[in-house]
């Protein structure tokens, strides 16, 4: 996969013992316990920092919130995890987000709801983006942290009072839609405890992505076979099809990526064209690729094609007459290539650039455009992020 990728409060990530389950074992590991410690941790910070359970002994409560980059219900709680630490500023009160997921373990087709993966790196980018307010750790590797506490999604918080037993453990409200915010769980805890009084609901479910066991990385491989053994294909496109396609009439986002084979930055940047296909292909988005070689070199567009595994709609100029089919398609473009446009559906030209892409910047703009129709309030968290509105 081809990526390129508070004062007073401290959102805590934990770099725990395993409690004796084993790092590699084949099941997610069980929940922690109601009353349980706190199990101990150290663990790399997004900040160029370790942080450990130690540094956190001074704080009335500590909250722990295990959540991620890739998951949208994680993204949709970003804002409230982050006012949350706002509003318990000086009241003693320490958070640490702890990032659980193996990168290897999440299947490209995961990807589609995100701009970035797990791995430490994009963490970095994401907070950054973000402007997180609290600690973002790493866990991901060995995941000894995870499996001392068990989070069953992203995101599952964690509570503990001064004595570092655990009080309640869940969400962070009763639903992922703000709207429909009725109870704020992970605050009302915060405030009883802080007030010295038991946890009235100790126990709530969480919902999100699940976390990212070690043992699905086997299922991450089979789909990264199974995308590497589907077929490649190219067709010719005369003028009309390249006015059809500039037309968009999909209903779909589509990305179009005009390249040659003699071009050493257009096949530099297929890797990340392609890694955007599976990521949001089952989605509405397709990827078009149209090769601006010469009939008669179809042979060694193909094999550069297969060489990409390049699975998604792939076109060559159908006329030795190029330029009369870039016009077709779009008068104002001069020719030069790579040439990227995004459309969105009828047409509208969202994104154009003749160079290589910014393959980070050119996600974000496709997740701000994509329908809105399977997760609702998942476009309006990326439009915001990326157009302010």
């Amino acid at each position: 996969m081809s990526f390129r990728w508070a004062s007073g409060v401290l959102l805590f990530a934990v770099t725990a013992v395993a409690l004796g389950a084993r790092p590699d074992a084949d099941q997610p590991p069980p929940t922690l316990a109601i009353g349980s410690p706190a199990p101990n941790f150290c663990l790399p910070g997004v900040d160029g920092k370790t942080h450990c359970l130690k540094d956190y002994a001074s704080a009335k409560v500590l909250v722990v919130i295990f959540t991620c980059n890739h998951c949208p219900t994680a993204q949709l709680y970003e804002t409230r995890i982050k006012k949350l630490v706002e509003d318990e500023e000086g009241r003693g009160v320490a958070f640490v987000a702890i990032q659980p997921n193996n990168p290897k373990a999440i299947r490209l087709d995961e990807l589609g709801y995100t701009d970035v993966s797990d791995s430490f790196e994009e963490m970095k980018i994401r907070a950054a983006y973000r402007h997180f307010n609290f600690p973002y750790l790493y866990d991901g590797d060995t995941q000894q942290v995870a499996r001392a506490y068990g989070p069953v999604a992203t995101p599952h918080v964690f509570i503990f009072d001064a004595e570092r037993r655990l009080r309640y453990e869940g969400r962070v409200d009763n639903n992922p839609r703000p709207q429909y915010v009725t109870r704020q769980d992970a605050r009302l805890a915060i405030d009883e405890l802080l007030a010295g009084k038991p946890v009235t609901v100790a126990k709530t479910p969480a919902v999100g992505c699940s976390t990212k066991w070690m043992y699905k990385e086997a299922a991450s491989e089979a789909e990264l076979r199974r995308i590497e053994s589907l077929p490649v294909t190219v067709q010719s496109v005369n003028g009309e099809g390249l006015k059809a396609l500039r037309q968009n009439p999909t209903g779909k986002l589509a990305l179009v990526n005009f390249w040659a084979t003699w071009c050493g930055p257009c096949l530099e940047e297929f890797p990340d064209l392609e890694t955007m296909y599976r990521m949001y292909g089952h989605r509405a988005f397709e990827l078009v690729t149209v090769s601006i070689n010469y009939p008669d070199e179809q042979v060694a567009v193909l094999r550069d094609l297969q060489k990409q595994h390049a699975t998604s709609r792939n076109l060559i100029f159908g006329s030795p007459q190029i330029y009369d089919l870039i016009a077709a398609f779009d008068p104002g473009w001069s020719g030069a290539v790579p040439y990227t446009v995004l459309l969105g559906p009828g047409g509208e030209m969202l994104y154009h650039h003749e160079g290589a892409v910014d393959a980070l910047r050119l996600r974000r703009l496709i997740l701000a455009n994509l329908p809105d129709d399977d997760y609702i309030g998942h476009t309006a968290y990326w439009r915001q992020a990326v157009y302010g509105r």
